[in-house]
């Protein structure tokens, strides 16, 4: 029997992909079958197993997928010379975004319903989502540190990181997921991105005196 190319398995690695995301996303890890996968992939079963040895290692492929291409919408976000605030209002719009979208809050919840039967996904989650994007939200910051726009010598470049973080998500994420028919308008989204810059730049900001 001839062997698939390296194409042709990557294709396949991508329907696959495609056809859990929607399976584990639609109706969760644990009522998810490799057979709902298989027949929404349309490939077959020797196949799936070939490339997949399971449904764990699918959603860690899945979570880390997700993640990545969230992460990649902030990693394309520039650093605004001069005006921390735009590079602020930039981030926690994007972030925002991700994570209010239908696809970011049906993957939270899903990880968050796992992790205490499968702490291996909420770790993967958590490494390739939040810090992943704290981490680029740290360069941002140590940048206008440098530039003297904010002062976060008191807390420090990762931990202001990830209270701004804390700060764009915070009402958002929380409404959603619990309201799922809940979706915000475009001004209360405005509304929470300029309440988390103002807030973090107010305590921050270079024109502060930090106590």
């Amino acid at each position: 029997m001839p062997q698939s190319s390296p194409t042709d398995r990557h294709d396949k690695s991508l329907s696959i992909l495609e056809a859990a995301t929607s399976v584990f996303l639609t109706h969760g890890f644990s009522a998810a079958t490799t057979d709902m996968i298989q027949r929404e992939s349309g490939v077959s079963k020797a196949t799936l197993y070939s490339l997949f040895p399971g449904k764990e290692a699918m959603f860690t492929a899945v979570i880390e997928r997700q993640c990545a291409r969230m992460a990649s919408t902030i990693q394309a976000i520039r650093t605004a010379p001069g005006d921390i605030a735009r590079t602020l209002t930039d981030i926690a719009t994007a972030y925002l975004d991700i994570v209010l979208s239908d696809s970011g809050l049906a993957l939270f919840r899903v990880v968050v319903a796992e992790s205490p039967r499968f702490p291996t996904a909420g770790r993967c989650f958590y490494l390739a989502g939040p810090r992943t994007v704290t981490s680029m939200v740290a360069e941002h910051l140590s940048e206008a540190a440098q530039a003297r726009e904010i002062d976060i010598h008191p807390l420090g470049v990762e931990a202001a990181a990830s209270l701004f973080i804390s700060l764009v998500r915070a009402e958002g994420q929380l409404e959603c997921l619990m309201h799922p028919s809940a979706r915000p308008s475009a001004e209360q989204m405005e509304r929470w991105v300029r309440q988390a810059v103002d807030v973090f730049l107010g305590r921050f900001g270079a024109h502060t005196t930090n106590a």
